[in-house]
């Protein structure tokens, strides 16, 4: 069994060891936006959530729970989850929160080179450390309470077999280990200006490790059987890599999901600071990827608050792809920014829909937003491909696959070849592998992906509509770096204000 939990959607899913889905329930969790820029989550209903998925796949599936070998997990990464010395939550807050823009500027500009030379990543808002050090500063009280950081799959984790622990892709991809080595570091930490939380962090896994035992508590409390392996699992972008089928140095990734992950597994982390992050997940395993939260969270903000008011709509997203296929398409259609929750670039990016006219009706306008994701994903892998990665086709992965147009439209923009895989929970699926090794069920990582992942289709670049997209890629390359002032000047009013 799989268990991955996103921003939004906690799921359990059972697969066979020919990566077959037998059975999938998934659970909406409550998302909290307690002001503006701070995106949280309540942590006692990350459990709640988990318990309801994993009960309702094992229902589903009619499973005897003694069959499943192991279970193994994948999350998103960075946030911030504090649990005190009880293991009570103190605080969970989400990877789309920028309440500390200010901060991680403020960090960039001090000691940004200094932490990149040893984690490979500079600060940025949603960062881990940058968070704990934003609740260090304006929540002293939460602070002093905190006795373990973790991730949203180590939460799952702990609940399941009692043990608090992490494992170095997550930790690695917030900037909180020291590169290549993947180990902590008290001068890392100093940086940060958190020397005093060194005690915080939890006994350091590998992937394929096992945590722990599934409890006599979480069995009855889940239906799983007593006694069951959990795996620590991984970073859910790394995940969803490899349920996509990318495996092996050279090997490039794209997910099409909440964040805007663009990757390039390596032997070797690459020193580069326009790259954004590098997250490693075994000896001589890296990932090197450009990511920022600008992909599918733009959709989901679009049909949570536009087309599901009123919940006047029975399926949003299936009416949302009938308008994409029925607009026309036109050299001089509407542009959009992805950037409803901050840009690469910083918080201060905003969203926009760009060049309306009174033709225009719904459908141009979400053509608009499919592109503007794709545009940006094109931004990162052109960073990628800057830094040295050599790029030839991408496998794509994450909930906007789904769409009969996105795929298509990613393999245009990108002007390269897009696999896709049978698996549509590649995160999860990624989670079954880690757990499929940690228990002995395959030697490594090359061996799980090769049995349990299949190829389901290969788009390739229309010659046409890619000459199309690369000309308005570059006028809406320019857009952007002209709203940039406008952006400045609108933060300043919001900080003139507060």
């Amino acid at each position: 069994m799989g268990i991955d939990i996103g921003n939004t959607v906690v799921k359990a899913v059972l697969f066979d060891l020919a990566g077959r889905q037998i059975a999938r329930h998934g659970v909406d969790g409550a998302t909290l936006k307690p002001a503006p820029a701070m995106v949280e989550r309540p942590v006692a209903g990350l459990w709640a959530d988990a318990q309801v998925a994993i009960s309702g796949c094992l229902a589903a599936a009619g499973a005897d729970p003694a069959r499943i070998a192991a279970v193994g997990l994948a999350g998103h990464g960075n946030g911030l989850y504090l649990l005190d010395r009880d293991g009570a939550a103190l605080l969970g807050i989400q990877s789309l929160d920028t309440r500390a823009a200010g901060l991680a500027a403020d960090l960039d500009r001090a000691v940004g080179p200094d932490l990149h030379a040893i984690c490979l990543q500079r600060p940025w808002p949603a960062q881990t450390p940058v968070l704990l050090a934003w609740v260090k500063a304006h929540r002293p009280e939460v602070y002093a309470k905190a006795a373990t950081l973790c991730f949203a799959k180590d939460i799952i984790a702990c609940h399941l077999t009692g043990q608090r622990a992490t494992e170095i892709s997550d930790m690695s991809g917030a900037g909180l280990l020291c590169l290549p080595a993947a180990r902590y570091d008290a001068g890392l930490m100093a940086l940060y200006g958190l020397a005093d939380a060194m005690p915080l962090l939890p006994p350091l896994k590998l992937p394929t490790d096992v945590v722990g035992h599934v409890t006599p508590a979480a069995a009855a409390a889940t239906g799983l059987r007593e006694g069951t392996p959990v795996v620590a699992g991984y970073f859910d972008v790394v995940a969803s890599a490899l349920g996509s089928g990318a495996v092996g140095a050279g090997a490039a990734s794209v997910v099409l999901g909440s964040w805007s992950v663009n990757q390039v597994f390596a032997d070797a982390p690459v020193r580069n600071a326009d790259v954004f992050m590098v997250a490693a997940f075994g000896p001589g395993r890296f990932a090197n990827m450009d990511n920022s939260a600008t992909s599918a969270a733009n959709l989901e903000w679009y049909v949570r608050a536009l087309i599901e008011r009123g919940a006047h709509h029975d399926d949003p997203f299936a009416m949302v792809n009938d308008l994409v296929g029925r607009a026309g398409v036109a050299p001089d259609d509407p542009m959009f920014h992805p950037f409803l929750y901050g840009g690469r670039h910083g918080a201060q990016q905003r969203g926009g829909f760009y060049g309306l006219a009174g033709w225009h009706d719904e459908g141009h306008m979400l053509r608009a937003l499919y592109e503007g994701v794709a545009f940006e994903h094109r931004r990162h892998v052109g960073v990628l491909t800057a830094a040295g990665a050599a790029i030839t086709e991408v496998a794509l992965s994450g909930g906007g696959t789904r769409s009969p147009h996105w795929p298509q439209m990613m393999a245009d923009v990108l002007g390269l070849p897009v696999s896709l895989g049978i698996a549509e929970e590649t995160g999860a699926l990624g989670g079954v592998m880690a757990a499929a090794v940690g228990v002995g069920l395959f030697p490594d990582e090359e061996a799980a992906v090769a049995a349990m992942t299949t190829c389901k289709a290969q788009l390739f670049p229309d010659p046409a509509r890619r000459a199309l997209h690369e000309r308005r890629f570059a006028v809406w390359q320019r857009l952007t770096e002209r709203m940039e002032p406008f952006w400045a000047d609108l933060a300043g009013l919001r900080s003139h204000d507060q």
